[in-house]
């Protein structure tokens, strides 16, 4: 089948459907692949912010608002496009994603002012949002026996594309052309992906849509979720959301903040920082808990460690900056799995993608609403006293929703015995 064949909703004839038939490992490779190395390029500007800012004289408002563009358009089109790849497939889908992943990277190292470097970012949310729900969808497909690990999957790539992304960045940033350089190597390689997706023999579509209907099908749609999984549809979106709240400071704010705690202009060592917290989140995915309780702790250790964040840097501590951001990425990680797996365990194969591309959702407006208004703070209280005021509702919160959780498994195990 033609990607051209697979834009268009047609089936492809007989003729065309040449091509790489990949073994179920490789398009495993291909599938996590794409997200990661979107995610990688949505993210490599973290570190270069502080260089952005200057070279543009950006506000501290600025900055985040170049960064929640990215999230809002991201938002935005997994609500009016997160059903895509059941019916042009995920090949197509994730095709679609490259391209315009392209087109982002390249807007935003050329950008001379915001609006510019806004525009750049919002294509890169775009482009994600394509390939979150089509990847992920398409690794649960590949793994239909095993849902567990095609959940872990796409968190390990998720998470570790969006880690791998602030320390590359840093890195790439030593080369001539600081804030371009890091753009063009990336645009190497996600121009490379294009070759193998192009030769993949797609599988066809979960539900393609009748020829008269094809359009039709493409058009935004009312998010539904069946009773038996709204309640961990919730759970995880809240989940979701207060974590990536925690996340979005990382990307966002935090390089300045990190630099001014350990008192260094390093890009490489703030975009290790920046990505800390996400590597180990990604990290956990290999490791396994089982128990009522594991959501429950999993988000005691996350406000733990995101109020000991603010306590580093009010004491100017860098061990302590270092092991609280690990505990916190490690705690979000095995939470948010959890009640990750158990959406994708409750949801019928055929809506797999478009409700997980829901959850992300409400996932990633947790990395764009509270830090605009993060941002906004800051330009009101100054940048310590905002992110003291920050921590300490992401923390709150975080022991809050522990305690509910608690609750609801001590409750499931009377339930039980």
């Amino acid at each position: 089948m033609t990607v051209f064949s697979e834009l268009r909703m047609r089936p492809a004839p007989a003729a065309a459907r040449a091509g790489w038939d990949a073994s179920t490992t490789a398009r495993l490779v291909m599938a996590g692949a794409v997200i990661f190395v979107l995610l990688v390029g949505a993210n490599l500007a973290t570190p270069l912010y502080p260089l952005l800012q200057a070279e543009l004289g950006l506000s501290t408002l600025g900055v985040t608002a170049a960064f929640a563009s990215y999230v809002l358009s991201l938002v935005a089109t997994l609500m009016l496009a997160g059903h895509w790849s059941d019916h042009i497939g995920r090949r197509a889908a994730l095709i679609l994603a490259v391209v315009i992943g392209l087109g982002g990277g390249w807007l935003f190292a050329e950008a001379q002012t915001l609006a510019a470097l806004c525009a750049g970012r919002a294509l890169q949310g775009a482009a994600v949002a394509l390939a979150t729900g089509a990847s992920a969808a398409a690794l649960r497909e590949l793994l239909p026996s095993r849902p567990e690990w095609a959940s872990r999957f796409t968190l390990l790539a998720s998470s570790g594309g969006v880690a791998a992304g602030p320390v590359i960045g840093g890195l790439l940033s030593l080369l001539p052309g600081p804030t371009t350089a890091p753009y063009y190597v990336h645009s190497l390689v996600l121009a490379g992906l294009l070759v193998p997706l192009y030769l993949l023999h797609a599988r066809p579509a979960i539900n393609p849509p009748a020829p008269a209907r094809a359009l039709r099908a493409l058009a935004p749609r009312r998010p539904s979720v069946s009773r038996e999984a709204r309640g961990a549809f919730w759970l995880a979106a809240g989940v979701g959301f207060l974590s990536f709240a925690v996340f979005g400071f990382c990307l966002s704010l935090a390089p300045g903040y990190f630099a001014q705690v350990l008192e260094t202009d390093s890009r490489p060592l703030v975009g290790v920082l920046a990505g800390l917290a996400l590597g180990s989140s990604a990290l956990s995915q290999l490791l396994t808990f089982r128990g009522r309780y594991v959501v429950p702790a999993g988000l005691a250790v996350l406000g733990v460690s995101v109020l000991l964040l603010g306590a580093a840097g009010a004491w100017q501590s860098p061990l302590l900056l270092v092991a609280a951001t690990v505990a916190a990425g490690a705690g979000q990680g095995i939470a948010f799995r959890t009640v990750f797996n158990e959406v994708a365990a409750k949801v019928e194969a055929s809506l797999h993608a478009q409700i997980v591309s829901t959850v992300y959702v409400i996932t990633y407006l947790g990395s764009a609403v509270p830090v605009l208004g993060l941002g906004w703070a800051s330009g009101v209280v100054g940048v310590p006293a905002a992110v003291a005021g920050f921590v300490l509702l992401c923390g709150a919160a975080a022991l809050s929703l522990a305690a509910v959780t608690f609750r609801l498994a001590v409750i499931g195990r009377r339930a039980a015995a």
